[in-house]
């Protein structure tokens, strides 16, 4: 089966290298197809589609000749302008004068102020702030209006309360505790146990273990039976392969290692002991808590600051903290600027000079110059060339070959060509010369590709591959 692929593929690789290549070719095959156990594919090169066109070409392009006609002149006298008539202007120069006025520098603006010594400083945010709390509108307020802070100290009110001078306590007497010696069977040894060690039991074991998986891979000599037209020579084939196991031979603890407690008794001796008759105790007395009575000062409300209109009336409690804000307008500020006015603008006075004339000889065209235009018509020539309408391609190809191609699939195959009407010699599940010419003879008919035993004609013959 192996003999008759190998000639069929030299002569696909032979048709494939006839081709001209017209574009770069694409390669499809980077990377193997997505494919399952069992399946071979190999790489095949579709040819580059080509058509050929027919085009008339211009060799050279229509045009005209031009056959010219001078022109006919007479030579008359005309007056000519040697220098055209033009007006001369006269500066007049402007007048001014001066002009004083006062301009603005710094406007006027209002401001709060505060006097510290003799001198006058803005007053600070947090005394406008304090003013407008006091219930005072501080944006209504006039130039010269001015507001005095004033506080009232904190209240306080003398209380009497009874504090504790010595807590509550006890007082204990302690009764001593009774006793009678006696004779007494004591431990001085306790009962205890040892410790003695089991050693451990092993038995011999065999055990079959998996050292490989199973698992598929891509082999290339897989032995193909359709012929594959244009193919590389380069099949791939999915194969699966079988686990492998190997037997060890290991040993195996059977009863772990242990231990045993052996008991070793306690060890008595007689002693005299005190033993307690009557235990120790205590008789407690109470002592009450001792109190004084003392007066403090508790604070009825906080100091109160506020701020008054000056010459306010005010309560005799509060006191003036020498803080005082006012209102102050400060005076825009002018400045005296000499202006220099334009009285009479500058302006000019205009005088005409008249145009030069001179009289020559001048060559009047009678009739003017022509031409007579010849049309050569364009001559054109039948180009036929070859267009490339896709480029060459390099791609995968599922094909059948050993791994697939079972006895039974040849069986089917040789039964549904027998139903067609095409004899394939013995139904024996070998490919043979007369499966092979059977196979083609149906291909010819059917009008498929021919190539050996292909998937299209499988499909067709309704053969599962």
């Amino acid at each position: 089966m192996r003999n008759l692929i190998s000639p069929l593929l030299g002569l696909v690789c032979t048709a494939v290298l006839s081709v001209p290549a017209f574009a770069q070719q694409v390669d499809n095959t980077q990377i193997l197809p997505d494919a399952k156990p069992g399946e071979c594919y190999a790489k095949v090169i579709t040819p580059a589609q080509i058509e050929t066109r027919s085009e008339e070409v211009i060799v050279q392009q229509a045009s005209e000749r031009i056959e010219t006609i001078e022109a006919e002149y007479e030579t008359v006298e005309q007056s000519i302008i040697v220098k055209e008539a033009s007006q001369e202007l006269t500066v007049v120069e402007p007048e001014f004068s001066k002009d004083a006025t006062n301009i603005q520098v710094k406007p006027a603006t209002k401001s709060w102020t505060t006097k510290v010594g003799t001198r006058t400083l803005p007053a600070s945010p947090d005394a406008i702030e304090h003013i407008a709390r006091s219930g005072v509108d501080t944006d209504a307020v006039e130039t010269g209006g001015c507001f005095v802070e004033y506080y009232k100290e904190a209240q306080f009110d003398v209380e009497a309360e009874q504090v504790m001078t010595k807590p509550a306590t006890e007082q204990i007497t302690v009764i001593p505790a009774e006793y009678e010696t006696v004779a007494e069977r004591v431990v001085v040894k306790e009962a205890s146990s040892e410790v003695v060690d089991v050693p451990a039991v092993y038995r011999t074991q065999t055990e079959s273990v998996l050292v490989e998986p199973a698992r598929s891979e891509w082999q290339n000599d897989c032995g193909v039976i359709e012929r594959v037209d244009n193919a590389t020579g380069e099949v791939m084939c999915l194969v699966e392969v079988p686990a492998r196991y190997e037997t060890l031979t290991k040993t195996v603890l059977d009863t772990p290692a242990t231990t045993k407690n052996i008991s070793v008794p306690a060890v008595y001796k007689t002693v005299q002991v005190e033993r307690l008759v009557k235990p120790a105790s205590e008789e407690r007395t109470e002592l009450p808590a001792e109190y004084a009575t003392v007066e403090k000062m508790v604070k009825v409300s906080d100091p109160v600051f506020f701020w008054l209109a000056k010459g306010e009336a005010v309560d005799e409690d509060a006191q003036a903290t020498g803080r005082e804000v006012c209102m102050s307008e400060q005076p825009a500020e002018f400045e005296s600027v000499d202006k220099v006015l334009v009285g009479k603008p500058a302006s000019t006075v205009s005088a005409t000079i008249p145009a030069r004339y001179q009289t020559v000889q001048v060559e009047r065209v009678v009739t003017p110059a022509s031409e007579n235009r010849i049309v050569i018509p364009a001559r054109t020539k039948t180009v036929t060339s070859q267009v490339e309408i896709a480029p060459e391609k390099v791609e995968w190809r599922k094909v059948l070959c050993e791994v697939n191609m079972t006895p039974s699939v040849i069986t089917s195959l040789q039964r549904a060509l027998k139903r067609e009407g095409f004899d394939p010699g013995p139904i024996d599940g070998v490919v043979g010369n007369a499966t092979i010419q059977a196979m083609e003879q149906y291909q010819i008919e059917e009008g498929i590709d021919r190539g050996g035993i292909t998937y299209e004609a499988l499909k067709r013959l309704k053969v599962q591959s």
